[in-house]
Parts: structure tokens; C-alpha cells; sequence
């Protein structure tokens, strides 16, 4: 009886210790297959250092949920049987799992055991979770080339003369691969430009060049090199060198290049790469392609140029080829994600392109197959965005002053590595390196986001100019002051600023500081809106009060004879929609708002939006200003919870897939045009027009529209977001002097 009891607490001893060692924390979880969203697929398990599927036998809802949440999304909503996204390879790990749906991991739901299965993988399950993010999980690659990482990790180019180690980007050099040993060579027996392509791709170029091997045919006599790979045959449109067919040396590496010599490969950098200005003019040309609402160089949400319109893609069939040929089109190298889910923020207008096909090769998105867009097919949240490969650098081409190392920017003292104090790295007189604070003066958004993608630590939420609440322990003294920035910099070391340190605050409290985000928001105006509700009302004085307390007419107001008389107004509509990926909150605490008692609310922000009328020349001859009278969301899309009211002290701030109404018949939502004379003009309004809070694209913040006052009547047409058409058509619209009827065709 004793040896019974015995053997059973062993059983039960063995049994808790591999139900421990099989939790979360040994397991990884991907989603695999095609076609799909980068939310949806095969669902895979790393188990025991092989991946392997999970078969459909009593999968439910429940296991979904689970699954889901491992991959980082808040839930799911669907799943798949029958290998819907393609069959798997390898072993089946699961199979009858039965979860309850509040299981912090599968390896704790119920199931016949791992690797313990009657299916084949056509019987694979898949999952569908809600494209909506776990809190603090950060974007992974979401759909990725798959390559066997045990025989090549890295790929990079080394420079071998002088010269070449010294200019950054490093554009041309020997082809060396990373496996466990260290770093090998390729022998360039049979070597080809497609090969040449792929590389320069990986390394962030868009195209290839000849070499002229004759420099490289010494040095490689006099090196002992050691080749890992005899032969390599890619196709050119491979987006990793691991993924073209491959063959390894598996004897004396040393003599396995028989009359050849190590690959060698040179690659044109793209326009915002290039060595010299000329270069960068010769390279850089109109676009069709751009993109939209990313953090860094190279990312985004893809936008088209049709006539003189911009317009987004349908994310159905959006792979790593389509994204590459727009990566290369805009002078990046090969693509490493391929986004759908509009996972860059919604884009605005047309959709012009659907079910993109190309083959790689392809100079240009418009020349690759797709089908034209029917209003059934697609929506805004299903815009395609992309991430390319980036040239790596430490040094930047253009660097105006050369004490100041564009590269060794760092943050430090923050309570995580997306905020802290900013330092640069200075050289002294003497040669000496050292870390130095920038002076908090005048430091902004726009010099945030500088340092957040020069990091690549996302967008910037705030520009600090006081600091002394984070950790001071490795405070230094100032070396940087009068940074001015326009926000699209690569680097700090490209921003205006003093050539001698000039700070009135100069203790470290005052040094500048950024707190960075992965997501933020981007307001964009209903411009047709405004079109359609644009009017004029003669406004009796005696109604005004409220809005001349709040400064709401211009300045001859207070010259009039109140009450009597009227202002003349142009009234409209502001529909503020909220397109981007984090909810826009207005910086400032509720602590410091003010009550404004007559019109009974909390103003959260000083100036929210500007309204403007100006002449065609560009001069302001009309304003009015819109205070954040109150943030909140008046109506949002299909499935999208309000979150902000402002009734009661409430929480301010626009929820994602939501929007602000401001209708036309509201105090303040207008321009006192009463001094105004007839003539031709422009409409303008600005959202966020200081930059107080982050946007992921604050091009889409200004709408203009074309005017025509003829003393008694107002025609608005033609009204757009600031970047909706092209550089020409802009440039026509500033010159265009408005019509004389309100027959738009």
C-alpha cells in the first residue's frame, strides 16, 4: 500500500513539474499562412525548439480567446478549421484542446498532451482575434519571411579600404553571413546581380551596381577567408538572403572557392542616402507612391497619386512583394513587414487600388496587376501599410557642426526606455568624448520627434522643457542650447542651435526631454462638412456677449455701439475625426483647466483650432479661434465604445475611430468677417496648430477651401485636407481666384 501511495505523489510530482516547465513562459506563438490579415492565420506553437500547429478537434471560441491573448491582442473573433490558411509543417503539438476561455496560457487547458495527435495538417486550426492590441505590446514582425536561423542570422557588407570605412551609409563591401561559428564569407563562383539585389535590399538600397573586382583581387590574396556558403541562386525578389537556395560548405572551408574570391557587392543608396547633393537632386524625383502616419523613415501607410489626388490601397493580398517594389520605388531597400489592418492609422479619400499582385520586379506600384476598387470591397480600416529596410547608421552624410556626433544621442533618468533627460555626445578640444545636456529653452514637439525616431523609440509624446522629477544621478552639465527643429530631421545634429551654449535656466532641472510613444493619435477635418454647411449670419450684438467674454469676435467688436447693431459671421461645421492609433488627450491635467462659467464649461487646451480667412496672396485678413470648448466623442464608428463626455468634470479627449462635432450654429464657431470686403479668398483651419499634443501626421491637420464673397453672399468650394492633392494641383488651387456662382461640377 505504501509503494502504491508512493508511486502515485511521484506521478503527481512529475506531472506538476512538466506542467510547469511547459508554461507560458517556454512557449512562442506566431501566425502563419496565406492569404490573410496580420490579425488572422495558422495558428503555430514553439515548443521544445520546433514549431508545430494545434489541430481543429474540439477547437472552440474559447481556445481562441486564449491564443489570441498569447499573440497580444485583447481577444478573439473568430476561428478557422481545415487548414483554411494552408497546411503546416512539423509536428502537430495540440490536439482536442479544451479551454474555458480564462486560461492565462494553452498549456494549462485541457488536451490529449503535447505531440500526442491523431490529425494530419489538414486539420490545422487557425484563429481570427480582434485587430485591437494588448496594452504595452509592442508590434512585432507580423508577417515574415521564413528562414532556417541556424544557418544564416545576419548578413552584412564590410568595407575592407580606408575610405569606404569612413562614409556612412556603407554602401559597397565583402558579403559576409553570421551563422553560430561567427562571421564567413561567399564565394562569388557563379555570383549574380540577383544575388547583388537581395543583398543591397536587406542593407536598405534600392538597386545594385557593377564592382569593379579588380580592388578586391589583392586584398583577397592576402586574407585567410573562410567560406560558409559555395553557392547562392537568388531569383532578385527574395526580401532575406536566407530565403534563396543556398548551398553550405561543409568540408575544408578554407580552400571551397576554387579560382574564385569572396562576394563582393556595391548598392545605390537612395535619395535621402546619398553622399552628396547633387547625387540626392539626381535621385530624388515626383513620386506617385508616399507614405503616410509612420514613426520612422521608411514606414507607414501607403498612399497612391492618381490624377491629382492621393489615395490608400486594400490591404486583401498585401504581401512582403507588393511592399517591397514600393519600398524601392521610394529609395529603400526590400520590405520587411508587410501591414494590413491599417496599421499606420486610416488614410482619407479614395481607395484606389485592390488585391496588388506584383512580382517584385516591378519599378513601380501602378505597374504590378490589382483590381479598381467597388464600394463593396473595402474601407478605410483596411488601408495597407508597410516597414522597409533602412541603411544602418552611426554617422549621418550632412553633420553642421563637428563636434556633435549625430549618432550617440541617448536618453537617460526616465522611468522607461521611452522618456528621459536628453543628452548628445560632444568632443572636446582636447579629443575627449563627453555627454552633455541640451537647455530645456524652447524645446518642443518638434525636436521630441527628432530624438523619438533617431532612437527609434516611436512617435513623441511630449517635449519636456523641466526635468527635475526624473532620476538625477548622472546629471552632466549643458553643452547644447537654441535647438530648433521642424520635426522632419534625421538627426538633432541637422536642427538649428547655438554654435556657443546660450541657457537663461542653466541648472539640470531645465534640460530638455522627451517622453516617446509607439502609437499616437492624428486629427484629420471633415472637409466636405465644412463645404456643405459653410453660410453667413448677421448676428445681433445683444446675443454676442458670451462670445466677446471669451474673444471670440475680432478686435473692432469692442469699438461697436453694444447692444445694438450686429457682427457679420461665416459660420460652418468642424467634424474632428480621430484616424490615428492612441486616443488624443489634451496635455494639459484636469487639475489646471478653467472653468469658463458662460458658456458652463472646462476649457482643456488654449487654442484648439485656428480659423482663418486669408487673401489669395497668403495674407490674414480675418481669424476667429476655436478653445477647446470640451474634448469629447459626439458619435464614433461601427463597434468603437465612446470613452470621453464632458459633462460632470468628465474625462476629456476624442477616442480612436470617434469624432468631435463643433456644429455651425454654436458660440465661437465662426470668423467675424464684419470688416471683411468682397473679393476672393481663402479658408483655412488648423487643428492642433501648435503641436501640443502628439500626432503621428500633423500634414493633415490644415484644410483650406477656395471663397467668394460678394458683400451679401459666401460661395465655399473646393475645400481639402492640406496634403490631399498633389504638389501641382496645390499649387494651382493658392493661385485660383474663386467663381462667381455656387455650381460646383
Amino acid at each position: 500500500m505504501f509503494c502504491c501511495l508512493l508511486f502515485i505523489f511521484c506521478c503527481i510530482l512529475l506531472l506538476h513539474q512538466q506542467i510547469r516547465s511547459e508554461g507560458p513562459e517556454t512557449l512562442k506563438f506566431r501566425l502563419s499562412g496565406f492569404p490573410r490579415k496580420h490579425n488572422e492565420g495558422r495558428i503555430e506553437v514553439f515548443y521544445k525548439g520546433e514549431w508545430g500547429t494545434i489541430c481543429d478537434d474540439d477547437f472552440s471560441l474559447a481556445n481562441a480567446h486564449v491564443l489570441c491573448r498569447q499573440l497580444g491582442f485583447v481577444s478573439a473573433t473568430g476561428w478557422a478549421h481545415s487548414a483554411k490558411y494552408g497546411k503546416g509543417t512539423g509536428k502537430i503539438w495540440l490536439d482536442n484542446v479544451q479551454c474555458s476561455g480564462s486560461e492565462r496560457s494553452v498549456s494549462v487547458c485541457k488536451s490529449r498532451g503535447w505531440g500526442n495527435s491523431d490529425c494530419t495538417h489538414d486539420e490545422d486550426a487557425g484563429v481570427i482575434c480582434k485587430d485591437e492590441r494588448l496594452p504595452g505590446y509592442v508590434d512585432s514582425n507580423v508577417i515574415e519571411v521564413l528562414v532556417d536561423e541556424n544557418k544564416v542570422e545576419e548578413v552584412r557588407l564590410r568595407p575592407v579600404f580606408t575610405i569606404a570605412t569612413k562614409r556612412m551609409p556603407v554602401t559597397e563591401g565583402v558579403v559576409e553571413v553570421k551563422n553560430k561559428d561567427g562571421w564567413a564569407q561567399i564565394c562569388d563562383n557563379g555570383w549574380t546581380p540577383k544575388n547583388s539585389r537581395v543583398v543591397c535590399g536587406m542593407m536598405g538600397f534600392p538597386h545594385e551596381k557593377k564592382v569593379n573586382k579588380n580592388f578586391y583581387k589583392l586584398y583577397a590574396e592576402r586574407q585567410k577567408n573562410h567560406f560558409l556558403v559555395h553557392s547562392v541562386a537568388c531569383l532578385g525578389t527574395e526580401v532575406h538572403l536566407a530565403a534563396c537556395p543556398l548551398e553550405f560548405n561543409y568540408g575544408n572551408a578554407t580552400e571551397s572557392c576554387p579560382g574564385g574570391m569572396p562576394a563582393v557587392v556595391s548598392c545605390v543608396p537612395g535619395p535621402l542616402y546619398a553622399q552628396s547633393t547633387a547625387m540626392r537632386k539626381k535621385l530624388k524625383m515626383q513620386s506617385t507612391v508616399r507614405l503616410k502616419g509612420g514613426a520612422k523613415y521608411g514606414e507607414g501607410r501607403v498612399e497612391v497619386l492618381k490624377g491629382s489626388e492621393w489615395g490608400t490601397i486594400c490591404d486583401d493580398r498585401w504581401n512582403l512583394l507588393s511592399a517591397s517594389v514600393v519600398c524601392r520605388e521610394l529609395g529603400f531597400g526590400s520590405a520587411k513587414e508587410a501591414l494590413t489592418g491599417a496599421r499606420m492609422g486610416q488614410g482619407l479619400g479614395p481607395i484606389y487600388m485592390n488585391e496588388v499582385q506584383c512580382t517584385g520586379h516591378e519599378r513601380s506600384l501602378w505597374n504590378c496587376r490589382y483590381k479598381n476598387i467597388t464600394t463593396e470591397d473595402c474601407k478605410h480600416t483596411e488601408d495597407a501599410s508597410l516597414r522597409c529596410n533602412v541603411p544602418y547608421m552611426v554617422e549621418l552624410p550632412l553633420t553642421p557642426h563637428p563636434w556633435l556626433c549625430p549618432a550617440q544621442v541617448r536618453i537617460l533618468g526616465g522611468r522607461s526606455r521611452y522618456e528621459g533627460r536628453v543628452e548628445v555626445l560632444r568632443t572636446e578640444t582636447n579629443g575627449t568624448l563627453r555627454w552633455g545636456l541640451i537647455c530645456g529653452e524652447g524645446w518642443g514637439t518638434e525636436e521630441a520627434m527628432v530624438v523619438c525616431r533617431q532612437l527609434g523609440l516611436g512617435y513623441a509624446n511630449h517635449g519636456l522643457q523641466e526635468t527635475w522629477y526624473w532620476d538625477s544621478s548622472n546629471v552632466t552639465e549643458m553643452v547644447m542650447s537654441g535647438v530648433k527643429c521642424t520635426g522632419d530631421e534625421m538627426s538633432l545634429s541637422q536642427c538649428q542651435h547655438h554654435r556657443t551654449v546660450n541657457c537663461q535656466k542653466a541648472a539640470a532641472r531645465f534640460s530638455a526631454g522627451v517622453i516617446c510613444s509607439e502609437t499616437a493619435s492624428d486629427l484629420v477635418l471633415n472637409a466636405p462638412l465644412v463645404q456643405q454647411t459653410t453660410y453667413i449670419e448677421d448676428r445681433p450684438l445683444h446675443m454676442l456677449y458670451c462670445a466677446a467674454e471669451e474673444d471670440c469676435l475680432s478686435k473692432s467688436a469692442a469699438k461697436a455701439n453694444w447692444p445694438y447693431g450686429h457682427r457679420r459671421l461665416l459660420r460652418f461645421s468642424s467634424q474632428i475625426h480621430n484616424i490615428g492609433r492612441a486616443d488624443f488627450r489634451p496635455k494639459a491635467g484636469r487639475h489646471s483647466w478653467v472653468w469658463h462659467a458662460c458658456h458652463g464649461h472646462y476649457h482643456s487646451m488654449d487654442i484648439f483650432t485656428h480659423y482663418d480667412l486669408m487673401s489669395a496672396n497668403g495674407t490674414k485678413v480675418a481669424e476667429g479661434h476655436k478653445a477647446s470648448f470640451c474634448l469629447e466623442d459626439t458619435d464614433c464608428d461601427e463597434g468603437v465604445s465612446k470613452r470621453y463626455e464632458c459633462a460632470n468634470f468628465g474625462e476629456q479627449g476624442i477616442t480612436v475611430g470617434c469624432w468631435d462635432l463643433y456644429r455651425h450654429d454654436i458660440d465661437c464657431q465662426w470668423i467675424d468677417i464684419t470688416d471683411v470686403k468682397p473679393g476672393n479668398y481663402i479658408l483655412q483651419v488648423v487643428i492642433n496648430p501648435n503641436y501640443e499634443v502628439a500626432e503621428s501626421d500633423f500634414t493633415n491637420n490644415a484644410m483650406k477651401c477656395n471663397c467668394k464673397y460678394d458683400g451679401h453672399r459666401i460661395w465655399v468650394h473646393n475645400c481639402h485636407i492640406g496634403d490631399a492633392f498633389s504638389e501641382e494641383a496645390e499649387k494651382k488651387f493658392e493661385k485660383y481666384p474663386g467663381q462667381f456662382n455656387n455650381q460646383i461640377s
